[in-house]
């Protein structure tokens, strides 16, 4: 009987329980295979810290956000690991394979793994959609929904005051959430990274909406720029993997916004509820799917592969592949929505 771990790696999001849920169910019953769970993410496996995962301790797991087996930022080559030291927990705790849930920097770790002898599998998560090698991934599709209300409600209160309100969403380098809660909340300026506006045509926008004499709705990624700048805005100092903080920049815009047109301007920054709560139906479909199917990847033993959206097809990606492009925003795709902004 092969045995599995399975670990959750960098920021939660929802859909992370019905992987799981969908790799213990299918794995167990088609494969017959054997699983534990690491906790906190790479630590858990470097530390040999584990929790047993059968069907009843993942009983309705697919509504439920973050996740059973917690995550940290925590590196499998971190100074007390590497994969010596992984090999020996493996062998202490009998796990045969790898299956490692999470985004760019966990597909990093993975490959860096498998080159080094590990056997293991990936499952792309993230809620920036940002990773070429799939359509999308689980936790993107509850990420909009949950931008999207905060739109519909920001759009009363501003309509109430007649005030032009600023929403911040998560994006450090891919404007997917607001591009697409921006659509669905029928925003009056939409601003991502890829693409850079000026001061002057986010308030020519603004004053258009204003004279029509409606409340603007501005979206804006955190990872936007203005043209003079050099970065994000960013003053929270380093992440886990040593990059600066995002947030904010809606905070920045407002009282530039409110100076230059004269339309009280309020910001609101939605940061990590975005993250947070039960998945969206699509998403639980989809991260079930992921799941099932990274237990037929390490049945054929296919290591240093991660499982794939492509249309409605689930397949097999090759690490090297999955982490050579990021998927932004396509200029066209911006600037077929630009023509009607303000």
């Amino acid at each position: 009987m092969t045995r599995i771990g399975i670990l959750t790696s960098g920021g939660d999001c929802p859909g992370l329980n019905a992987v799981i849920r969908g790799a213990v169910l299918k794995g167990e019953t088609v494969h017959g295979q054997d699983f534990v769970g690491f906790l906190d993410g790479w630590r858990g496996l470097v530390d040999g810290d584990v929790m047993a995962l059968d069907r009843s301790s993942v009983r309705g797991l697919s509504h439920q956000g973050g996740t059973i087996l917690g995550t940290s930022r925590v590196g499998p080559y971190c100074e007390r690991g590497g994969p010596e030291v992984i090999r020996g927990r493996m062998a202490e705790l009998g796990v045969d394979a790898i299956i490692a849930i999470g985004g760019e920097g966990t597909a990093s770790a993975s490959k860096r793994l498998f080159a080094d002898g590990i056997d293991i599998v990936g499952v792309p998560k993230t809620i920036d959609n940002d990773l070429d090698a799939t359509d999308y991934t689980f936790g993107f599709d509850t990420a909009v929904e949950i931008a999207t209300e905060a739109i519909d409600r920001l759009r009363t209160t501003g309509n109430s005051h007649k005030r032009c309100m600023v929403l911040e969403v998560m994006g450090r380098h891919a404007g997917w959430i607001a591009l697409h809660s921006g659509i669905a909340g029928g925003a009056h300026a939409i601003l991502i990274p890829e693409q850079p506006e000026t001061i002057e045509q986010i308030c020519e926008w603004v004053s258009s909406v204003r004279d029509r004499g409606r409340s603007p709705m501005v979206v804006v990624a955190e990872g936007f720029t203005l043209p003079h700048m050099d970065s994000a805005h960013s003053t929270k100092g380093l992440d886990g993997f040593n990059r600066p903080r995002l947030g904010g920049i809606a905070e920045v815009l407002a009282p530039e916004i409110e100076a230059r047109t004269g339309v009280e301007t309020r910001a609101t920054v939605l940061g990590h509820i975005q993250r947070g709560g039960s998945p969206t139906g699509f998403d639980r479909v989809l991260a079930t799917r992921l799941g099932m199917a990274a237990t037929d990847v390490v049945a054929d033993a296919e290591w240093g592969h991660m499982v794939a959206l492509r249309g409605t097809d689930i397949v097999r990606v090759g690490f090297d592949d999955a982490l050579a492009n990021h998927k932004t925003v396509p200029d066209a795709q911006y600037q077929e929505v630009r023509v009607i902004f303000g």
